[in-house]
């Protein structure tokens, strides 16, 4: 979601902590590291993934084949065609009496390497079977023999009750595309966007690097995808985040919201009791790996790599370079409330403690009247500042008040009660949801500790939301937790008749322990640096909330169309009358297909998107044509989005090359203008991936209304959206208030114009249609809609609230 912002940010410099010159590291030993470091994961969960490692098999497999082997023994047969009475005469003789016991250990050797045998070829088979992506090309709707086939031997070969990383080993590797093809795809990318003079120049750098660079740089890029796990991923988590010395806040985290129209307890306490004890539910499930890992069309695993690092992970600022840190366990959590530190014990020796006894702990904290330290409230503005400042002032801290920070740093996650109320209000619905995503993506620099994987807010009307760094993982990791703790909170543990949790208070726990910082005198003009540069980083964000309620995917999928196809076109759409011009345009979707892959651009703005809007926008052009070119950019963008899924896309493989160049101290001008773009329109759709959690024909008010980012550009935009049900749409505009060019609120406007434009399209289509003129009728343009025109917008739907 916020990686636009980073990927545009980060720096070319490969310094390190230890000096400034890594950049004369030879280039071997940088993927011999890559591939050191992915081994080194991949044995220190060694034990705990022993029944992962052997599936698709079991260990009872294993007793079945020892048992069949020695029933033939028994019988006077030899499965093993003479390789047990090989295995006895190498092992050590104990005597007569131990004849019998040397034979069932030669039977035990041998069922066990049959069986290792049996496991590796499974696993082959399913890399095989998992490497084949037609069924990701192939027409919406339609499915081959082939993919048929396909999808009858991936059932066969993936086992039962799979456990979350149980198809880790089987993955295939993240392939490195054509750089030919990734060059040619880079050029049809931007023509739409560039002067012909601008794009010849382009494509002259273009022509040069394939000539001198391109076959040394990606030499290297197939050396480092044969020897570690994946070629692009490690770079791109240090590159793009680890190295950016800018301000987590806004620039690389993310927020994710409630219930929009529902609070299931205005209890504050009880609220964070509940909350608290699912995601500890949640990660309880996720080191037992009973989360169940997800499978595109119920068959074809996704990676997941990254929901190692959800709980108990801190990213630490370092002078040039951060890093993340990751604790196996953690039983407690870090709270902050007016200005307080507080760590809250979260397991007694029976276990964890119930959504009651959290409640009581939270509500101590919040009876607690004692005032805050001078300069501990305005703290964890420092992990608001520029991250060389963080790191330099951070070390100071860590001996003066190492206890406290220790408590924060290593607590399962952050939790912040707020003061102030959140979420939909009917007094002033519009001001209400802006001002509450600007308090999740942002709050007031000062109540928030970025550094942690995540932070759970709770506001003081008990409603929730959540601000991620975005580091660890993506979107779809923390969006799958999120959903589990707000369906788990509302519907399996619920709340008492006066709002309270259920269950008795414990009186016998301890009271919350206060965090002490024994602050130096030299910090406390850094904190004040660091909090005056958070308020204004804080005030300078525009952000906008809406859902859209005219129709929603329902209406989009009756067409045959892709969801989020049709939001992208609009998006383009949109941009335009905004702007009066195209953009670059990011659009991020994931490469979770292989082993520990991440993200990919799609890059929504083609010749075919701008074909759609120039015609939109000319009221020559009659509905029949217009809509005959939204569906070749719907095609257009569909192509996109599955080669991107695929590992075809276009921005990893050129970031992977330009790093490459780096090293090597090549300069390519070609690259160089690559990374310099600027994506002033950066997009990305938040997935719903656990429906069956929530009714929502019984209850259609308890569906997850989303999250959102900063802008990636000064002078951009930011959008998120997800499909609430069948028949909402939310929308989440971030934009920068010091820019003259953009307006969240005017961009939102555009938005919700464009959608009801390109869905008049299609009723007017329809209503041809049933008059039997046709959709190749000529005499029939949008301005004569009888449903939705040019200038008769319709107001939104907060403001219909």
């Amino acid at each position: 979601m916020a990686e636009a912002h980073q990927a545009v940010g980060f720096r070319p410099s490969l310094t390190s902590d230890a000096g400034e010159v890594e950049l004369s590291a030879p280039m071997l030993q940088e993927i011999y590291l890559s591939g050191l470091r992915s081994w080194k994961r991949h044995l220190s969960r060694f034990w705990n993934d022993f029944l992962t490692g052997v599936f698709p098999a079991s260990p009872l497999s294993w007793l079945f084949l020892f048992s069949a082997i020695q029933l033939a023994w028994f019988l006077q047969l030899d499965p093993s065609l003479g390789l047990m009475e090989k295995i006895k005469e190498l092992l050590p003789d104990w005597g007569g009496q131990h004849h019998r016991l040397r034979g069932v250990l030669a039977a035990a050797l041998f069922a066990s390497c049959l069986w290792g045998a049996l496991i590796f070829t499974l696993h082959v088979a399913l890399r095989l079977l998992l490497s084949y992506h037609g069924w990701l090309l192939q027409p919406h709707g339609a499915t081959s023999s082939r993919t048929k086939t396909w999808l009858a031997l991936v059932h066969i070969f993936s086992g039962r009750h799979p456990m979350l990383f149980s198809y880790q080993r089987s993955l295939p590797r993240q392939p490195v595309p054509s750089v030919q093809d990734t060059v040619r795809k880079y050029l049809e990318s931007v023509r739409p966007v560039l002067s012909d003079e601008d794009f010849d120049w382009t494509a002259a750098l273009a022509r040069e690097f394939l000539r001198l660079q391109a076959s040394l740089l990606q030499w290297y890029l197939q050396l480092k995808s044969w020897w570690a796990s994946n070629y692009v991923s490690d770079w791109w988590e240090e590159f793009v985040y680890l190295r950016s010395r800018n301000s987590l806040m806004v620039n690389s985290n993310y927020y994710m919201m409630d219930f929009l129209y529902v609070t299931p307890t205005p209890v504050q306490a009880a609220r964070a009791g509940n909350a608290v004890h699912a995601l500890l539910l949640y990660r309880h499930r996720l080191n037992r790996q009973e989360i169940l890992p997800t499978l595109l069309m119920g068959m074809r695993p996704l990676c997941s790599a990254q929901y190692e690092k959800i709980f108990n992970t801190t990213r630490i600022p370092g002078v040039h370079k951060d890093h993340i840190r990751h604790l196996r366990d953690s039983r407690h959590v870090a709270v902050f409330h007016r200005g307080r530190f507080f760590r809250v014990g979260t397991h007694t020796q029976s276990g964890l403690l119930s959504p009651r006894a959290l409640e009581q702990q939270f509500q101590r904290i919040l009876d607690d009247p004692s005032p805050a330290c001078p300069h501990e409230e305005h703290l964890a503005a420092l992990t608001a500042a520029p991250r060389d400042m963080w790191a330099q002032v951070r070390r100071s801290l860590k001996t003066q008040a190492q206890e406290a920070l220790e408590a924060v740093e290593g607590a399962a996650f952050f939790v912040s009660l707020d003061s102030e109320p959140a979420g939909l209000t009917r007094e002033d619905p519009a001001a209400s949801l802006d001002a509450y995503a600007h308090a999740l993506l942002a709050g007031r620099g000062h109540d928030r500790w970025f550094d942690k994987s995540f932070s759970l807010i709770v506001f003081s009307n008990g409603k929730l939301g959540l601000s991620v760094e975005h580091s660890w993982a993506d979107c779809p990791i923390s969006g799958h937790m999120w959903e589990f703790t707000l369906a788990t909170e509302c519907f399996q543990l619920g709340y008492a008749a006066d709002g309270h949790c259920k269950g008795h208070p414990d009186l016998s726990l301890p009271q919350p322990q206060r965090l002490h910082w024994d602050l130096p005198d030299k910090i406390h003009l850094s904190i004040s640096l660091a909090l005056r540069g958070a308020k204004t980083l804080s005030g300078n964000i525009d952000c906008h909330v809406f859902p859209f309620s005219h129709f929603g995917k329902s209406f989009i999928k009756r067409w045959h169309l892709s969801s989020d196809s049709f939001i992208q076109m609009a998006l383009q759409l949109a941009y335009f009358r905004d702007r009066g011009q195209f953009c670059l345009t990011y659009e991020s979707t994931m490469t979770r297909l292989f082993l520990e892959g991440r993200t990919e651009t799609v890059r929504s703005c083609t010749r075919e998107a701008c074909n759609f809007v120039r015609a939109m926008e000319d009221k020559e052009k009659t509905d029949p044509q217009c809509l005959a070119l939204f569906r070749l950019a719907v095609d257009k963008h569909q192509a996109l989005l599955k080669a991107a899924m695929s590992g075809q896309g276009v921005d990893r493989h050129l970031f992977a090359l330009y790093i490459v160049s780096q090293f090597l101290h090549l300069q390519s001008p070609f690259l160089d203008q690559v990374h310099s773009e600027q994506w002033q329109l950066a997009t990305s759709q938040i997935p719903v991936q656990q429906i069956h959690l929530f009714d929502a024909h019984s209850y259609p008010d308890y569906v997850s209304s989303g999250g959102g980012f900063g802008p990636a550009d000064d002078h951009g935009y930011g959008v998120s959206y997800i499909f609430m049900g069948d028949d909402v749409i939310t929308f989440h505009i971030s934009s920068k208030k010091s820019s003259t060019r953009t307006d969240s609120h005017r961009l939102g406007q555009h938005i919700e114009d464009a959608l009801l434009d390109v869905a008049a399209l299609f009723q007017e289509g329809q209503r041809l249609k049933r008059r039997g003129l046709g959709e190749d009728d000529s005499g029939h343009s949008r301005d004569s809609l009888p449903c939705h025109t040019r200038g008769s917008r319709a107001p939104t739907t907060a403001t219909n609230f």
